[in-house]
Parts: C-alpha cells; structure tokens; sequence
C-alpha cells in the first residue's frame, strides 16, 4: 500500500460518461485504495456529451475533452510531472484499439476493458505496440481479483487437485430475454450491434469472461472447441446463448455455458474444477466462500479473510472476516496490480513476487482468439475446431 510519500498515478479516461455503467465502476474502483486519481477525461462520443459528463464528475475544464484524439495531443504537450500516468478505456469494443493504440504509442500506460478488440490481427498489433513502447497494458477481466479466485487458482496451480480432469464454467444471465436494443436502451443497443460490440454477442460480452476465468484458475492451454451458437430473440443480429464443449491440451475436457436469455439469471457466473485429488467450486453471486472437496475428508468450505487461505487470497482482502467484500473490491484489485506494474515500470524495478497480479494484455489477445475459434466453430460442418492459441511474433 502506498505511503504518504508515494504520489497517486494520474489516471484518464475515455468512454464511460453520462448513461454508461461500467464508466462509473472503473472510477470507483481506480479510487478504493487511494493511489489513483481521475484527472482527465473524453468521456463520450460526441464533443457536447463528453464536456457535459467531465463537468458533471467535477473535472477541471482545462483537462475536460470533447474527444479523445484532443486528449491525448494535450495530454502529451503538458510537461511529464503533470500529464496522465494511463488512460482507462472503456468505450464500447470498436473504439478499444484506435484508442489503446494511439496511447501505447504515444508511451503512455493503459488500462482496457474487454473484450480487447475486435479481431486477432488488432490485438497482434497491440502486442507488437506495447513491446515497442514498453506500457503496462491490463485488460479488465475484473471476477479474476477475488480473493476466492485468486485462492482457487493457488490451489489449482499447487496441485491441491491434483491433475485436473474436467472443467465447468457457466455465465447465466437473463437481462436480453426481450428485445431490449429496440426499446432505446444503451446498454443492449450496442452490445448486440456487429459494428460496435464484434462478431459475437453473449460469447463475447460474458463467454469471455468465463474463458478468462477457466485459463486464470487452471493454466490450462485450450487445444479445441465444439460450439453452438443460438440467437433466440427474433431481429437480433447476434448470438444470445451458446454451449460449447472443450479439450484441452494434456487431456483435461471442458463444458463452457453463457447466456443472457435465461430468465431469472442475474449475474450467475460459476466455476467448477475437478481433479484426481479434489475438486473446487466457485459462484460469483456469492464470492466471498470457495468449497473444496478433497478425495478423503469432507467438503470444506473457504470463506475470503480466513487465516488459513494463501498470500494471493490474503493481498486481495481488504475486510476482516464477516464484512462481504464482492464486485467493486474485486474490480479494484485488478487496478492495484496495474498500479503496481506501472509504478515498478516508472522505477526501473522488476515488481516484487504477487505485486503485479492483473490480467494482460495477452490474455486480452488469447480472449479475442476464443472469441473467434468460438464463432468459427458454430459455423463449421466439422465437429472439433482447433482452437490452439500461440502468441504473434512482433511485426518488424
């Protein structure tokens, strides 16, 4: 944690202003553990609405931009001790790589929503970008800073389960059983619009949150896919359901669901890991307890804050015991380790062993990958897709 000697980094952002949900979230959760601050911003699509939006969250006007290309050119002629540490993008997809591009280019650090992009080649050339520029770049797959996860993943990755065998991984929403996108609402208008959300709807607003979530947990390689994608509500232009089945490399077999058609369901993201030792099961909806069922001995139930879980699980805690922690904290954990890259960045130091614990910008790349396989795979004859991502060579 910072003391009082070490500065906020100086965080912008474009997207998120007046109407947009997940604006308001980054904000909150940049600021939860007082070492970032929100100074700039190009906060909408249209010059009248972004200076509107900065004005209403208090922003100076001098720092206040009706677009981003104006950002970043008067971001950049402000001397380095004023202007901005990173930028926070969280536009809707089609605008995250101009937007990210522009800024890894121009040397300054950034902080992406997902999904990353819209294609592979976008992404390749983010990586080869960032390499060049040498920016932290995080990518938002914010269910990955529970402490819950982070201590899933520990004991995964330690071998508590042994070898895994099979994975579960499920994302139940219920939120566009209707029509919504005809009925002026924001949100669903342009999630389930091609030219801005991609070439895929549930698979790629939460499926690849589930495939981020699967490949944080286990470490495990996705070697193939068998998909169905469905489109349920008449006049939508993408899928709002799929159910796919996967293989991964060294054996282990996968069933990935996600849909946002189940009525009821409200954020109902669930993962389950069994292996030759043990199994684990997590559900988001209630993230502070993780259950262990080890081989011999009854199920355990892991509860976030107790003295028994690891330093992963320990770092991301910020309440005693009994005191729920959940969406925001987790989001906000996924900004301190970002945070915490950049300062290491900032000082020419190599961050300390769990310092750096954010989601970068190749799983960003690899989630694009799935996004794609995925797609593919429901559009082929062919029962099993090959779905093995390997990371792209720089472009010289």
């Amino acid at each position: 944690m910072p003391t009082e000697s070490v500065r906020k980094l100086r965080m912008g952002m474009v997207g998120g202003g007046q109407g947009a949900f997940i604006g308001a979230v980054h904000r909150m959760a940049a600021a939860l553990d007082g070492q970032i601050e929100f100074v700039a911003g190009a906060l909408s699509s249209t010059r009248e609405r972004a200076l509107a939006s900065g004005r209403a969250l208090g922003l100076e006007e001098r720092r206040n931009y009706g677009s981003w290309e104006e950002m970043l050119e008067r971001e950049l002629s402000l001397p380095a001790s004023e202007r901005i540490d990173f930028v926070s993008v969280v536009t809707p997809n089609h605008m995250h790589y101009p937007v990210a591009r522009a800024f890894a280019e121009a040397g300054i650090h950034v902080v992406c929503d997902k999904p990353l992009v819209h294609s592979s080649a976008q992404a390749a050339d983010l990586l080869d970008t960032a390499a060049r520029s040498g920016v932290v770049f995080a990518v938002t797959y914010n269910y990955t800073g529970y402490p819950m996860v982070r201590q899933a993943r520990e004991m995964v990755r330690s071998g508590q389960l042994g070898e895994i065998r099979k994975v579960i991984v499920e994302y139940h929403q219920g939120w566009l059983a209707t029509h919504l996108e005809a009925q002026g609402n924001k949100q669903a208008d342009w999630r389930t619009d091609p030219a801005r959300s991609g070439i895929a709807g549930a698979v790629g607003d939460i499926g690849s949150h589930a495939e981020n979530l699967v490949s944080t947990v286990t470490g495990l390689e996705l070697e193939a896919i068998c998909a169905e994608l469905t489109t349920f509500v008449p006049g939508r232009q993408l899928d709002d359901d799929a159910s796919l089945l996967l293989r991964f490399s060294g054996g282990a077999r996968g069933v990935l669901m996600c849909s946002q058609i189940e009525i009821g369901g409200e954020n109902d993201l669930r993962l389950r890991v069994f292996g030759t030792r043990g199994s684990l099961s997590w559900r988001q909806e209630d993230p502070n307890e993780l259950h262990f069922y080890p081989l011999e001995g009854p199920e355990q139930v892991l509860r976030r804050a107790g003295g028994y879980l690891g330093p992963a699980a320990a770092r991301a805690t910020r309440l005693p015991s009994g005191h729920p922690e959940a969406f925001l904290e987790a989001f906000a954990n996924v900004y301190l380790g970002a945070a915490a890259a950049i300062r290491a960045r900032q000082e020419g130091r190599t961050p300390e062993a769990g310092e750096a614990d954010y989601p970068t910008l190749e799983d960003g790349a690899r989630g694009v990958h799935f996004i794609e396989k995925t797609v593919e795979s429901a559009r082929s004859e062919t029962k099993w897709t090959d779905a093995r991502w390997r990371r792209p060579q720089p472009v010289r």
